[in-house]
């Protein structure tokens, strides 16, 4: 029988770890928390100190016996959830959990000795103890198991104060949004925040007004024929400022008249510096831009990565560091194995006299290394047989930039070439690579659009002042101003990291949460939001503005941290936040609006009875319904005021949901079955199927 117990979250992890540790390990999950504050109840006594009533899980009181049980007559049992905040909180209440079974039991044997004429003595306590695995391989896994630690009363505090707070909030503000908005509703105290973003940058993009512009560009030949490309860039000593097609056509017009002379030619080396390793942010941003990945599905296979995958006769291997993490330092060992992995692989010009050091955000916690693989001499291309196509590629993605952290710079040579035509001066640049350093594994990706009026830096033949050259083409081009660009998983993400808003753990969740409570819509990747999430939002910063202040809540993340580091006691916190936030709940409830008894007519007949329909509010958002209500309770999608692309249909199409997807069809279903992912102004063959039912 094996010795020792070790409990872990996830089954996946114990399997790794299983085959790891050997035949004197049991390894069991507890599937995330045992145990938890209830869900029927807030389950927080705000009268005395805000102290949590704790309960095993209704789903999981099945499962708390069975680990009680494994524990019994185990000499030592180490308690391993992920090593974060609420892997410290997880293991807390494992430990209480087996305490009070320890407890129980040495009650009976006490109780059972008592009957008898020889008593037994009761067995000594076991051992418990926390270890926090940062990487799953077999080096460090018998490591952590042979330096075991205590719990982290202070981080259990930070956990615990972050629960505490958020139920404080969730609790308040959803039943007020029940009772005046509708049923299904919820507010948080960050995911609210994140929302206001979404809905601040919507608004501005709504009010963005676009200014028309012209740019000029010019193809020129040299004396040997060869292609320059050129930008006008200024008119006498004034920035060229075009803002009509009647100038820009004079102007080209113009240019068709002149000499073009090259009247200056720069040349420079440029250095470019490769980026740290990833953090939970920059992997979320990164995977979104390169692979498409929303933030929750990139830490869903990191998880996967992380906790250990079976690779052939190797068994199974952790193959990244620990994913949920803001510091951006890396082990020594893990240092000396990359250096002279990119000295065998690339050579010596490839590696820097010293190993890079990167300095993390002001606000970070760095309990836990970046974002990289657990051996480095595990490649892409090696891993790829044993991994499903989305695991090689966030594998890799990881792998490259570890790899590229720290290689040495990339050099380029900047040709810049001033062109003089009459009172003209233009413009022309080329970039060329003379080592490409770090490149040669990894490649940045644009996290903005590059802008369509500058040329792209490409190839610039030789060029040296006075050389004359010819016109070949002079071609304006329209523009007009952007709007500012709307969220992403990624900018949003990297969003509230700036604000200091959330940390590596939430930004996840967050999103997932405001997407699937439908405040918020992915469209085209972007993040856009509903009108019940506007709503909402508008309704909360009216009621609550400390809430839904950005600063207030990075202030409040920060005091999170000084529970953890022992700087601050968690109950004062709680109070200090919930004392005027208490009041502001009464206040709300007297004096908010009561949106879901608003109502707007419309020009609609209820087709069962006759009377006039009118535009309600539900927990979907806007709904028509009857005037008649409750006599008649007939209900429908409210018209996107787009017809029916189906021949002689003269239906309006309305939006649906199915299976939590979101699409559009026609208001006389059943006897019209068109189907829309996309609003149409007629139908096209990729967004519109008429279907059989």
């Amino acid at each position: 029988m094996a010795k020792h117990l070790v409990i872990v979250e996830s089954p996946a992890k114990a399997r790794t770890l299983t085959k790891i540790l050997g035949k004197d390990f049991t390894v069991t999950s507890s599937m995330g928390h045992v145990i938890d504050l209830p869900s029927s109840t807030l389950g927080v006594d705000v009268e005395h100190d805000f102290a949590p009533h704790y309960i095993v899980i209704q789903r999981r009181r099945k499962l708390a016996k069975q680990l009680q049980e494994d524990a019994r007559g185990k000499e030592i049992v180490y308690l391993a959830p992920d090593p974060d905040r609420e892997g410290e909180a997880i293991s807390w209440h494992l430990a209480n959990l087996l305490h009070e079974d320890e407890a129980k039991q040495a009650k009976k044997k006490t109780a059972r000795g008592k009957k008898s004429e020889a008593p037994r003595a009761v067995k000594k306590g076991r051992k418990l103890y926390r270890v926090s695995f940062h990487e799953i391989t077999e080096e460090a896994v018998k490591a952590a198991i042979a330096h075991p630690g205590k719990i982290d009363v202070d981080k259990v505090n930070a956990q615990q104060a972050r629960r505490i707070l958020d139920r404080l909030v969730g609790y308040s503000l959803s039943p007020l949004l029940w009772r005046k908005v509708g049923r299904g509703l919820s507010a948080g105290r960050v995911q609210s925040v994140a929302l206001r973003l979404i809905v601040d940058r919507e608004r501005e993009v709504e009010a963005f007004t676009p200014r028309e512009y012209w740019t000029t560009d010019v193809d020129l030949h040299t004396a040997k024929g060869e292609l320059v490309r050129a930008q006008l860039e200024k008119i006498g000593q004034h920035k060229a400022d075009i803002t009509t097609q009647h100038d820009a056509e004079r102007i080209a017009k113009e240019l068709q008249t002149q000499s073009f002379v090259v009247s200056n030619v720069e040349e420079k080396e440029q250095k470019r510096y490769p980026k740290p390793p990833f953090i939970t942010s920059t992997l979320q941003q990164e995977a979104f831009h390169k692979l498409g990945f929303s933030s929750s599905r990139t830490m869903a296979i990191a998880q996967q990565l992380y906790e250990g995958l079976e690779l052939g006769e190797h068994g199974p291997v952790g193959l990244i560091t620990y994913m949920r993490t803001d510091a951006v330092r890396v082990a020594q060992e893990a240092l000396s194995a990359v250096r002279s992995f990119i000295g065998g692989q690339f050579g010596r010009p490839f590696l820097p006299g010293e190993p890079r050091v990167y300095r993390a955000r002001k606000s970070a916690q760095e309990a836990h290394e970046a974002v990289r693989p657990t051996d480095v001499r595990r490649t892409p291309e090696a891993m790829r047989p044993y991994l499903t196509n989305e695991q090689a590629a966030l594998y890799q993605l990881i792998w490259q930039r570890f790899v590229a952290s720290q290689m040495s710079d990339a050099v380029d040579r900047l040709v810049s070439a001033q062109i003089t035509a009459g009172t003209y001066q233009l413009k022309a640049t080329g970039r060329t690579s003379l080592f490409a350093g770090w490149t040669k594994v990894y490649q940045e990706s644009e996290e903005k659009e590059r802008d369509d009026d500058k040329p792209a830096e490409g190839l610039l033949p030789p060029l040296a002042k006075g050389d004359p050259l010819t016109l070949v083409r002079c071609v304006p081009g329209q523009h007009f101003t952007k709007p500012p660009r709307r969220y992403t998983d990624a900018s949003l993400v990297k969003a509230l990291e700036e604000a200091g808003i959330g940390r590596p753990s939430t930004y996840a969740p967050t999103i997932q949460t405001i997407v699937s409570r439908d405040y918020v819509r992915r469209t085209g990747g972007s993040l856009v939001p509903t009108d019940l999430g506007t709503l909402v939002t508008d309704l909360l910063i009216e009621h609550f503005p400390e809430v839904m202040d950005l600063k207030f809540t990075a202030e409040m993340e920060e005091n999170l941290d000084r529970i953890e580091e022992g700087d601050l006691e968690w109950v004062s916190v709680v109070r200090n936040f919930y004392t005027p936030f208490s009041a502001r709940v009464t206040t709300a409830h007297e004096q908010m609006r009561e949106v879901k008894r608003e109502v707007i007519p419309t020009d609609y007949v209820c087709e069962k009875c006759g009377k006039p329909m009118v535009i309600k509010w539900g927990r979907f958002g806007k709904f028509l319904s009857c005037s008649d209500y409750p006599a008649c309770k007939n209900a429908k999608p409210v018209p996107t005021g787009v017809t029916c692309p189906q021949q002689d249909c003269g239906g309006d199409l309305v939006e649906r949901k199915a299976r939590g997807r979101v699409f559009y069809g026609c208001s006389k279903y059943p006897t019209c079955t068109f189907t829309a992912r996309r609003l149409p102004s007629a139908p096209g063959p990729s967004d519109a199927s008429p279907t059989s039912g």
